[in-house]
């Protein structure tokens, strides 16, 4: 039997920025659903543990938040983005709380009240509101239970998006949105969602690496759904390495939070060491790009496998009061943060680019839009600042809203689709391929496209890719689609959007150091790199 399914407004992903959206358009009676590609916590805002940026000190200011951002993103940000995006850090944090979300407080020394502020890599003040060491956590339940408790939203789990679905249009676009074909995993039927808005919110691309801080769903659906769509993509060569990620066997995906060395933790070598004031007057709080370098380097200098972050000669009862669940997350293996140092390595952190937006979260094709780290606004430029991020998602989510309402008045009905056909293919017998590609895709990318390049290994990262496209395509085109091969499919395409706009940066800025380029290009003004789609 045919599924069609037909919305106003279809939400793709259930991270901060998709639920925020949700909740803010069913406020105005909007009618909306959101798809979850596996369970609705499997979003990295859900494992997210710094915190939220946002000026709350009275010794800060929003002049500072701004310059600081200004700085990380290396002459790449958008000032306008920046301003718009940092003048809503107190909104969005008093929004939260609204939705339910508690956040970690302090005593002044009037006996006030007030929240505790981190500070972390490059800010120049405490300005990162948090809930403990697991804001992340917190912000995501909240906002699960506020959107499970309204009859405006309907949750879709373990729904994987396969394809967009656009229409031709006489306008400037030349194409508009009109809805999606769904995998819903559980009934093994891809379905037909028809909707005159679409939004994207389905997060970065950082599973393309082998060492990721990313849950597994991290694997760029939305870029690859929009670029296969007609979208531009911008900025891909900037995959934030976040520095210190948990070095154990079984522990590949823990970060350790940035939030640490704000609070004086060092990076050391296995003989304590530090070696970080050889890279920056910052030392531990420089930007993320120079920390994860300086890591980076002294490993391979050095021929070892890890370096140490090392907290443990502040108090034991603070160490655990501040960061419960990463004491507690060590402690399970075998390692207590009060006595000895952590074990850490860079992983693949943030995608700083993706898909290209407004400042309304307006793409290329007509009402779609996206909202979060699967889109490119401009904010991060070469280098996301710590904490920007779940900041971004807000303001953004908030954007978008107030410009779909608009939309929402002009869009007469939602257009009639054909079901998905699947009568030409069978069922695979070959799972062993999209695993075996899988893992060469994310092995190659991190030797050749990691945190140092060179022309030569991005050359050849490409040829790679260009080999497993022809291959995943074969095998796309005979087999019954899964959740791994749609995966498998997206994150091929991410990688070479991530090759091709490093081979188009011929110079080192922000997160993209290249040893055939070391240096800024001085003799012409910073662009973002921008990729176009054959239409």
């Amino acid at each position: 039997m045919p599924y069609t399914r037909k919305l106003d407004v279809l939400i793709i992903g259930s991270g901060g920025a998709g639920l925020t959206l949700a909740l803010k358009l069913a406020e105005q009676h909007i009618a909306v659903a959101v798809l979850s590609k596996f369970a609705l916590t499997s979003s990295s805002t859900y494992y997210a543990q710094g915190g939220i940026s946002a000026v709350f000190d009275a010794e800060d200011s929003i002049e500072s938040h701004i310059e600081d951002t200004l700085d990380a993103g290396a002459g790449l940000c958008n000032p306008d983005i920046v301003r718009l995006t940092v003048t809503q850090g107190k909104n969005s944090i008093e929004w939260l709380r609204t939705q339910g979300v508690v956040f970690t407080e302090e005593e002044n020394a009037s006996g006030q009240t007030q929240l505790h502020l981190n500070r972390e890599g490059g800010h120049s003040h405490r300005r990162v509101v948090h809930s403990d060491d697991a804001t992340g956590k917190a912000v995501s339940l909240s906002l699960i239970e506020r959107a499970q408790q309204h009859p405006n939203i309907q949750l879709l789990e373990h729904h994987n998006v396969v394809e967009l679905i656009t229409a031709a249009t006489d306008d400037a676009n030349g194409k508009r949105i009109i809805g999606a074909y769904v995998l819903d995993s559980q009934e093994n039927k891809v379905k037909t969602f028809a909707a005159k808005i679409v939004v994207l919110a389905t997060g970065g691309a950082n599973m393309a690496y082998i060492y990721s801080t990313n849950p597994h769903s991290s694997t760029g659906d939305g870029i690859a759904l929009a670029w296969r769509a007609g979208c531009r993509i911008s900025n891909m060569e900037f995959m934030q390495f976040h520095p210190t990620c948990l070095y154990h066997p079984e522990a590949r995906t823990f970060l350790i939070s940035e939030a640490l060395r704000g609070e004086g933790a060092k990076l050391v070598l296995k003989d304590g060491s530090s070696f970080m004031e050889k890279f920056d007057a910052r030392g531990e709080l420089a930007p993320r790009d120079i920390v994860a370098r300086a890591i980076d380097h002294e490993m391979k200098k050095r021929g070892i496998d890890c370096v140490y972050l090392d907290i443990s000669h502040k108090p034991a009862d603070f160490i655990r009061e501040h960061f419960p669940t990463i004491y507690q997350q060590c402690l399970d293996y075998g390692i207590d943060i009060t006595q000895q140092p952590i074990p850490v390595v860079p992983a693949a952190h943030y995608t700083c680019g993706g898909v290209l937006t407004d400042d309304c979260a307006r793409t290329d094709i007509s009402h779609l839009y996206a909202i979060g780290e699967v889109a490119c606004t401009g904010l991060h430029g070469a280098n996301r600042m710590a904490s920007n991020s779940l900041l971004e998602c807000l303001v953004f989510a908030d954007r978008a809203c107030a410009d779909i309402l608009q939309q929402l008045a002009t869009i007469a009905s939602i257009p009639t689709i054909r079901d998905w056909d699947e009568s030409q293919v069978i069922d695979s017998d070959e799972e062993v391929v999209v695993a075996h590609n899988w893992s060469e895709l994310r092995h190659f990318m991190w030797d050749y496209v990691g945190i140092v390049r060179t022309d030569k290994r991005l050359n050849r990262a490409l040829s790679r890719v260009e080999l497993l496209k022809k291959e995943i395509a074969e095998y796309y085109g005979h087999f019954r689609v899964t959740s791994d091969l749609l995966e498998l499919r997206n994150l091929v395409i991410v990688a070479e959007l991530i090759i091709r706009c490093a081979q188009q940066r011929k110079e080192s800025r922000g997160l993209h150091y290249t040893l055939d380029y070391p240096e800024l290009n001085q003799s012409t003004p910073p662009k973002d790199t921008i990729l176009t789609p054959h239409r």
